[in-house]
């Protein structure tokens, strides 16, 4: 009897089998992997400083080395910012030149013995290029620890700022400036700080409008100063730097109760003219600043150090700007380095997108860009020069030859 071959492998003989497949299974897998799914890389952890992105974003870019119109500037600083150095003078009048900058205002023209120094430092070569507001010593002589020692604790403070605006006014000054300070730092002989609208100083705001000196009036800061430092602030990165730029609430008034005290001034003074600097401090919130605006017309803004929240909400000032467009005035809180000042001139005056609007490689008041309201030349006018020129009769003059 003949038997067929026996088609069963040995025992010894599929184990080896098994295990040779299970072998190339394993490898076309590992294989497999390696080919198709690339090794995640980890991203360095850096700090917060140190993020400087470069955005990917390519949109149209409209050089601006100058304004379309003569430029009236209305808030700089030349006393802080150039130390009353000569060529930095020099310099600064060609950049203006370039920039069709007309006039500069300065508003460091302390009242008192530095008054004069001031005076021939912008107007012994370039008389007609810079104009001057005053603004007030509140301390004095006094000792900085000891607000009893403070010369606006002296009875008779009120009465003496307003024969000295009435000297500054015979020197050629043109208007007072009012730093953040009230409020915020200036303290009554007590230590209690001292409140914007304390009736012992309504006879220095009575004097301005008497004057016809306009008031330019800094009060508060942006709401996020007042906020905590924490994850939630959008300008962390920013008080984290400058941490004696915050006001905690245990040691300060909220903002809002500065805010309301400038009103009462404003609403007390009708016939005195008030700039509300740095666009009231609510570049954030316009419909604060157009509910100032409504309330007040002796009321006027200026837009110095606020492109930065105004061209990130480009609808919403383009609609600000041509509805208020009587109200409102050019500033800048220089002197800046050139590149500054062209981003003013692509804000007002162009289409671009998401642009700096500082020459720092980390932008400085909020990390975003900004874009371009593209303002009628009519408005722009306005905004450059013409407004301004209705409050100062001696701009008037100066501006009307580069018209």
């Amino acid at each position: 009897m003949t038997h067929a071959p026996d088609s069963r492998l040995p025992l010894d003989r599929l184990l080896i089998v098994v295990g040779f497949g299970c072998w190339l299974l394993c490898f076309e897998n590992s294989t497999r992997g390696q080919s198709n799914s690339p090794v995640v890389e980890t991203p360095a952890e850096i700090a917060l400083a140190e993020f400087l992105p470069r955005p990917s974003l390519k949109a149209k870019t409209t050089p601006k080395t100058a304004a379309r119109f003569p430029v009236v500037d209305v808030h700089s600083h030349f006393q802080v910012r150039l130390r009353h150095d000569p060529q930095a003078l020099r310099d600064f009048v060609a950049l203006m030149d370039r920039n069709n900058i007309a006039i500069s205002i300065s508003l460091d023209g302390t009242l008192g013995p530095r008054l004069q120094e001031h005076v021939r430092y912008l107007w012994t070569d370039y008389r007609d290029r810079f104009a001057i507001f005053a603004n007030i010593d509140w301390r004095g002589s006094g000792q900085l620890e000891r607000p009893e020692t403070w010369d606006c604790n002296r009875e008779d403070f009120a009465h003496r700022v307003v024969l000295q605006l009435e000297e500054a006014k015979r020197l050629g000054l043109c208007g007072l400036k009012i730093f953040k300070q009230l409020g915020l730092e200036y303290r009554n002989a007590d230590g209690s700080l001292k409140r914007i609208d304390d009736p012992l100083l309504d006879s220095i705001w009575q004097a301005c409008g008497r004057l016809k000196f306009p008031v330019i009036m800094h009060t508060a800061d942006p709401s996020a100063f007042f906020q905590p430092i924490d994850l939630q602030n959008e300008r962390y990165e920013e008080l984290a730097r400058h941490p004696e730029w915050h006001f905690p609430a245990d040691r300060f008034p909220k903002r809002e109760e500065l805010h309301a005290a400038r009103d009462r001034v404003f609403a007390r003074h009708p016939h005195t003219t008030f700039i509300a600097a740095h666009m009231a401090n609510d570049g954030e919130d316009l419909s604060q600043t157009a509910s100032l605006l409504d309330r007040f017309p002796n009321v006027y803004v200026e837009i110095a150090s606020r492109i930065s929240e105004l061209g990130r909400q480009p609808y919403s000032s383009r609609e600000f700007f041509l509805k208020y467009q009587d109200r409102i005035l050019f500033g800048t809180d220089g002197p800046w380095p050139e590149t500054r000042y062209s981003s003013y001139w692509r804000f007002l005056e162009t289409q671009d997108e998401y642009f700096p609007y500082s020459e720092k490689p980390f932008p400085p008041q909020g990390f975003w860009r900004i874009y371009g309201i593209f303002l009628p030349d009519e408005v722009l006018k306005k905004i450059y020069y013409q407004n301004v020129s209705r409050l100062l009769p001696s701009i008037r003059t100066q501006i009307g030859s580069r018209e």
